[in-house]
């Protein structure tokens, strides 16, 4: 599918409005996928770099890597985010090899003000199963999970469930899950937790990560480049 680029605010409210008609919530998605791919962007003032890296599903050793590098085409603004991420990923998304069975965005999906995360425009947007895993709250409230890896417990936003808050290595900070696209939140979890066999992030995440940092030096002025600035909220 073709993404639409607001000029406004209101512009942006509208396609996202539209687009989460095409939401499927339920899934259930790939419990086993045999390639999963970690998204995430860089920026430095206005410019940007996209990376998408794509690891093998059961070793987690990198499959495929790429990023493109350009410039922000929308301002931020809060809860539209992916409209300064959603161009330059679907750009690398394209350049990939291999189809990934599952997308792990370093962001929220359902988790989000307007129920219409990155994840959920990603995914609506490319057809794929897609999963949110943000490192902070966005948005919600919920009790403090247990400390023991694989605990977790409601994130609620006005009375309805929009993701878990999963502990993903005993007594460090939770993260915060959400469904996408086409993956039901009981198997989003499942497969957060098959990536994150040593570390609290999602090796998707930590590779995609790193990928965009060293994309944004490579194709930016070293002196310009005070510092990468990752995921405002939103």
């Amino acid at each position: 599918m073709k993404v639409q680029m607001p000029r406004t605010v209101m512009e942006a409210e509208a396609i996202q409005d539209e687009l989460r008609a095409l939401l499927d919530l339920t899934g259930p998605g790939p419990r086993s996928p045999a390639r999963v791919a970690g998204v995430d962007v860089a920026y430095d003032r206005d410019r940007l770099a996209a990376a998408v890296t794509v690891l093998d599903g059961t070793t987690l050793e990198i499959v495929e890597e790429v990023a493109v590098s350009g410039r922000v085409a929308f301002d931020y603004v809060p809860g539209l985010l992916a409209f300064r991420e959603v161009p330059a990923l679907l750009d690398a998304l394209e350049r990939l090899s291999v189809t990934p069975d599952l997308v792990v965005c370093d962001g929220y999906g359902l988790a989000h003000p307007r129920r219409f995360g990155l994840a959920c425009h990603l995914g609506v947007l490319t057809g794929l199963p897609t999963i949110g895993v943000g490192k902070t709250a966005f948005v919600g409230t919920y009790p403090t999970p247990a400390p023991e890896r694989g605990s977790w417990a409601d994130l609620t936003l006005d009375g309805d469930v929009v993701g878990r808050v999963l502990r993903t290595r005993h007594g460090v900070k939770p993260v915060f899950v959400s469904v996408g696209h086409r993956v039901d939140l009981a198997t989003a979890c499942h497969n957060v937790l098959n990536l994150t066999p040593r570390y609290r992030l999602p090796e998707t995440t930590r590779a995609a990560d790193r990928l965009s940092r060293e994309a944004l030096i490579e194709n930016c002025r070293p002196d310009l480049v005070e510092s990468a600035q990752y995921h405002e909220m939103g």
